[in-house]
């Protein structure tokens, strides 16, 4: 007998097999039932037969007081019995045997009424007629007469003996009163469905349990950390172990007297629930061994990684490096094994096993260049030696031909013949191959070799050629002459071998070299350390040049013995020149600059900083809006001695104007290197602050360009800094609406829209006009905007979107009085103006909590229910054509374009839908009422 589950997905997910709910609805209700059943004369049979084509039967005996038994009690005792059979055997409909045999008709009118309300499926209705002569002939008449009234859709067959009863029911099928062999006898029949009963409040419960317990396991979810995942299993297989022995515990107390659902229970407890808590503990430990495996890989990864650059390695890897390169490979082959045990991650681990490989190839192909590189470097040592080496021999040689020898032929001679061989010599030395070296690394060592290869080749050549005069001609004899003292190469030896020992002190300095030029090139430079580096070098080059301007420009304005050169355009115009780069200078010197450097070891935590100090970088805005004016009396002034004089004494390449420009570089140059940061650490500790961090850079930067458009807006009569924050700003094409105004005025303004450039505050969109004049034909360098009109934006509503055009929307103003159509120069635009414009008023509404009876039922703004003015149903108020709605006495409310069907109040409306809010309009008299708490709904 299954019982549909309040919670159907988890039924089907445990499998649990419920008992009807007329059990399990409660102990009260079945105590009364039982009551009932064992205490009257009256006990309806629900024996256990069954009709021809499986029909459960249920027989109501002879009982002379059934007229005037209690409906209720009636319809509980019926409802009871046909919750025994299944759904199925129920679903084949009921067979009713009415045995009044010993009754009157009146008896047999009252049950035939009382069944018309049988609560099951019916298929047929069996009457043993009254037994005497005179009430069987009432009770032909009656049926003729009040068949129609018992409200019967199933056939009534009156039954004059038991025998007309066995043509529609087995004797089998019938217990003994009706002359059946049926085997039934009721007590044990009460005690046996008592029993049952007290089984199906335990299976309930026992079922809430496991139901409880599945879906705390089904909810929890799975911990990113090692320790945190075995803590989790840990506790889940002590709760399941604790369940599992209570689960038990209850068997062995139900089957001690239902030994017949031992079946069932073994099901419930064994097979659906095992197999779900199998599969739970498998999940969980899976999770272990994938984070087992994460934290191994990030181990790895990193240290391969921070190592692949390393110049340190001599010639070959040593054990740390083999290890971790065995290391790797060996949880490559170990992430491999978790996809083939089909892992539930294994689209997270598939990538990490790829990258570890190409981590190992990366590692293996750099020490490979890393060993060519050192082997070339040896070789170029060894040729350098062997060229410093032949080269002292070579001089040697030279300086020990004597003079007087090389006068005759013989001598000559032998003397070429020397030369020669030792030529010879370079040529077994391979000492050209150095030159071919030479061709693929530009080292200092190297050339000064290879000159001094040169020039003593080329002493030997001239030499060469000497001698062979000498051999070739006749000399006369001579008389021989001692040689003089200068004439010994002494000198010349001690010359070169001065020569030879700066080379050799040179040579000592190439695996530096070598070592440079690996650096200049590694790729390591790019990695988040090597770009926090940078940040920190720029950080101290950009404060060490505004210091240099403070004192070599600023200061110097204040020198009275150049005060004579100061030109007369800038006197007491200091602060316009350089507007507030001594704030800026003070900012980063003694504070933006020292925290950079505490993040040198720890890069990761630079997005930290910025966040930290998002709101004194805001003072580039003040700056940035003082340099046109900075500008134009640089160009004023630019040229004078005064200025030349300073850049003279700081030995400036560059002028200061282009100095002044640093501060717009640099404020620019941040969120470039946060995305470089942001790029080398991803998914990484600090990510989410790096990219809060460009987020609020990205943000900085557009204030400040805004800012320098609103410095440029003319004619506007109040105090901009009133308005609030500017939003946004841009350029559109805009149409207007006027109800009041002329119907021409309205055509033509479909037809010809108006360049504008808005400016969206907090407070007010301002409408302005761009003008770009011009001098002597010039443009000048920054346009100026011309206030045309404003709308206060506590007055405002819009439409996102407007027919014919995409990029178009409204904003309109006073319940519809004045329309603006504007269109955006893309899509992008309108999504983001229509975006600002939306937070403004929704905040507008949020600053509407605390005010006095006045609510939102859909997000769920309280409304004392004392302050809420009686309402007439049908009606509300004017309606405009477009739905908006508008409020004669009080303030309006729109939401997109989902207009408001209720109201509850004269001031607000209260909307019966939740669409997005745009648009909140309050009396002036409620901006000064306390406020009411918003409620979230």
């Amino acid at each position: 007998i299954r019982l549909p589950p309040a919670n159907k997905s988890l039924a089907q997910r445990y499998h649990l097999q419920l008992f009807p709910s007329v059990i399990l609805n409660g102990t009260n209700e079945r105590n009364k039932m039982d009551t009932f059943i064992t205490t009257n004369c009256f006990t309806p049979l629900c024996a256990g037969g069954r009709g021809k084509d499986g029909a459960p039967i249920i027989t109501f005996p002879e009982y002379s007081g059934f007229g005037d038994l209690v409906a209720e009690d009636f319809q509980n005792v019926v409802t009871y019995l046909t919750s025994i059979p299944s759904l199925d055997v129920a679903s084949i409909g009921f067979v009713i045997i009415i045995d009044r045999r010993r009754d009157k008709w009146s008896s047999v009118k009252a049950s035939l009424t009382r069944i018309g309300a049988f609560p099951g499926n019916l298929q047929l209705v069996l009457v043993l007629r009254p037994s005497r002569f005179f009430q069987r002939a009432i009770a032909d008449i009656g049926m003729k007469l009040h068949r129609d009234d018992f409200k019967m859709k199933v056939p009534i067959v009156m039954l004059n003996s038991l025998s007309d009863l066995y043509g529609y029911v087995d004797k089998g099928q019938l217990t003994c009163e009706l002359g059946g062999n049926l085997d039934y006898c009721h007590s044990q029949w009460i005690h046996r469905r008592t029993a049952i009963e007290n089984f199906a409040v335990t299976v309930k419960t026992t079922a809430q349990m496991l139901q409880k317990f599945g879906i705390d396991l089904a909810e929890t979810e799975l911990p990113n950390d090692v320790q945190c995942t075995k803590d989790l299993l840990t506790t889940h297989t002590e709760k399941h172990d604790k369940l599992k022995v209570g689960l038990c515990f209850s068997v062995n107390i139900i089957l001690l007297n239902l030994a017949s659902y031992n079946g069932l229970l073994v099901l419930m407890t064994e097979n659906a629930f095992e197999q779900f808590w199998s599969k739970h503990h498998l999940k969980l430990e899976q999770c272990l061994q994938f984070r087992h495996f994460e934290h191994d890989f990030r181990e790895v990864r990193m240290f391969l990684l921070t190592r692949t650059w390393s110049c340190e390695m001599n010639g070959s890897l040593s054990d740390a490096y083999q290890e971790s390169l065995e290391k790797a490979q060996l949880h490559a082959l170990h992430g491999d094994q978790l996809i083939q045990s089909n892992h539930y991650s294994v689209d997270s681990i598939r990538p990490k096993c790829v990258e570890l490989r190409r981590i190992c190839d990366d590692f293996t192909n750099e020490a490979q260049k890393k060993y060519d590189v050192l082997s070339k470097s040896r070789q170029i040592h060894k040729g350098i030696d062997k060229v410093n080496q032949w080269c002292e021999s070579g001089v040697y040689l030279l300086a020990s031909q004597a003079v007087d020898k090389c006068q005759s032929q013989e001598g000559a001679e032998a003397a070429l013949q020397d030369i020669e061989k030792f030529l010879e010599t370079a040529k077994e030395n391979q000492l050209s191959d150095l030159k071919n070296i030479h061709n693929q690394y530009e080292l200092a060592n190297v050339q000064k070799a290879l000159k001094r290869l040169d020039d003593v080749q080329e002493m030997f050549e001239k030499r060469q050629v000497s001698l062979k005069k000498l051999s070739a001609k006749q000399t006369r004899p001579v008389q021989p002459v001692a040689p003089r003292p200068e004439s010994s190469p002494k000198q010349a030896v001690d010359v070169l071998i001065m020569g030879f020992i700066n080379l050799s002190a040179l040579t000592n300095t190439t695996k530096g070299l070598l070592c440079n030029c690996c650096v200049l090139t590694d790729p390591v430079f790019f990695l988040p350390r090597h770009i926090m580096n940078e940040l920190i070098e720029t950080e101290r080059l950009y404060v060490e040049e505004l210091q240099s301007i403070m004192e070599g420009y600023a200061a110097e304005l204040d020198n009275t013995e150049l005060s004579p050169l100061i030109p007369a355009a800038l006197e007491n115009k200091k602060d316009v020149l350089f507007g507030n780069l001594p704030e800026i200078y003070e900012f980063h010197n003694r504070t933006f600059f020292k925290e950079l450097e505490n993040c040198m070891e720890r890069p990761e935590l630079v997005g930290t900083c910025f966040l930290k100090r998002k709101e004194e970088l805001q003072i580039y805005e003040k700056y940035c809006q003082n340099k046109p004016r900075s500008e134009a009396l640089w160009r004023q002034c630019g040229d004078s001695l005064f200025f030349q004089e300073c850049q003279k004494k700081l030995d400036h390449k560059l002028s200061l104007d282009a100095y002044l420009l640093k501060p717009v570089q640099r404020i620019t140059k941040y969120q470039l290197m946060v995305k470089e940061m942001l790029k080398c650490s991803k998914n990484q500790e600090g990510t989410a602050e790096l990219e809060e961090a460009l987020a609020t850079m990205l943000d900085i930067i557009k204030s400040v360009n805004d800012s320098m458009h609103q410095i440029a807006i003319t004619g506007f009569e109040g105090n901009l800094s009133e308005l609030g924050k500017l939003l946004m700003q841009g350029s559109f094409n805009v149409w207007t609406d006027h109800k009041k105004g002329h119907s021409k005025v309205k055509d033509l303004a479909r037809f010809k829209p108006m360049q504008r450039h808005l400016f969206l505050y907090n407070k007010m969109l301002l409408f302005c006009k761009k003008r770009e004049e011009t001098t002597d034909g010039h443009e000048k360098p920054s346009a100026s905007y011309s206030f045309k009109h404003s709308l206060k934006m506590s007055a405002v509503g819009i439409t996102e979107n407007v027919k014919g055009d995409i990029k178009k929307f409204e904003v309109w103003y006073n319940g519809r009085e004045e329309v603006y159509i504007i269109q955006a120069p893309s899509m992008d635009v309108k999504n983001m103006w229509v975006s600002e414009i939306r937070k403004v008023l929704t905040g507008q509404l949020e600053a509407c909590r605390g005010m006095q009876c006045v609510g939102i039922l859909s997000i769920g703004i309280f409304i004392p229910p004392s302050q809420l003015p009686h309402w007439t149903p049908g009606h509300s108020p004017d309606a405009s054509q477009n739905g908006d709605v508008n409020v004669k006495r009080g303030g309006r409310l729109v939401f997109g374009n989902t207009y408001l069907t209720r109201w509850y109040s004269p001031h607000i409306p209260v909307l019966l839908s939740s669409p997005p809010v745009l648009s909140l309009h309050l009396p002036s008299s409620m901006h000064q009422s306390p406020h009411v708490p918003l409620r979230s709904a």
